[in-house]
């Protein structure tokens, strides 16, 4: 996930007992263009570097990357995002999240995002403390000022084994503004991480810092997007992991 939001992620049991849930009720002809309950949605990338708040899980090298999402009208919502990842014993070489939550709006113009996300590590053999899967919940406000949508989360990672018994939490903010007449938008995010995700290879005299991000999205149609961002950190300057990077990606949405 090259942002928290969205860095959103499932099963495939879940997702065959929601489709199952939702084709049980008799089918009668005046619903047949009735609109559905439930909303599936995928995407799929390529970029040059996977960077997860300023730190790059692929080396510095190309990752691929999507996902899929299942929505409930009630707002409700589960679904799944992988990426490949610079091979090592610890990690593998894929990155599987599977999420869960809820949103939708609380109050006119201001929406509510909370969820729990398990970060997977399928071929991974753990680290000394263990495994490396763990949970992470999450939390998001969403509005707009005028023309500029702003976004404030956290992400707080409670102690597990996976973390050496240390938790982390990372708190973010993010603007996103469309240029009127054009495909392009512009989006800047800043973070602030602080525990044990901020050393995750150890290479780090320090596992707190902040990092940051300015980025330009151009829509080529109406499902695929292309992205340039420069992203850096305030981090000791480690090559292709903690450094300064300009990330180009290409994405589609179905």
């Amino acid at each position: 996930m090259n942002s928290l939001g969205k860095k959103a992620k499932l099963n495939l049991a879940g997702l065959s007992a929601i489709l199952l849930a939702s084709t049980a009720a008799p089918a009668f002809a005046q619903d047949a263009d009735a609109p559905s309950a439930i909303t599936i949605s995928g995407n799929a990338a390529v970029t040059s570097d996977y960077r997860f708040r300023g730190l790059s899980f692929s080396d510095g090298d190309i990752a691929i990357q999507g996902g899929i999402d299942v929505a409930h009208e009630s707002g409700f919502y589960i679904g799944t995002w992988g990426s490949s990842i610079e091979d090592s014993a610890t990690y593998g070489h894929t990155e599987l999240d599977v999420y869960g939550g809820w949103s939708g709006e609380v109050t006119s113009g201001l929406t509510l995002d909370v969820g729990l996300l398990y970060f997977i590590y399928p071929n991974g053999e753990g680290g000394i403390a263990g495994p490396s899967d763990y949970f992470e919940p999450y939390a998001s406000v969403a509005g707009s000022i005028g023309p500029v949508e702003l976004t404030s989360g956290i992400a707080y990672a409670w102690s597990q084994d996976s973390l050496g018994n240390s938790d982390n939490v990372y708190i973010y903010t993010g603007a996103s503004a469309g240029i009127p007449n054009t495909p392009i938008t512009l989006n800047a995010n800043i973070g602030i991480n602080d525990g044990s995700l901020g050393n995750p290879t150890g290479v780090l005299g320090d596992s707190d810092y902040v990092d940051w991000m300015l980025g330009v999205d151009w829509a080529v149609t109406d499902n695929l997007t292309a992205t340039l961002a420069y992203t850096d950190t305030d981090a000791p300057a480690v090559n292709n992991f903690t450094d300064s990077a300009i990330v180009f990606t290409l994405g589609v949405s179905f």
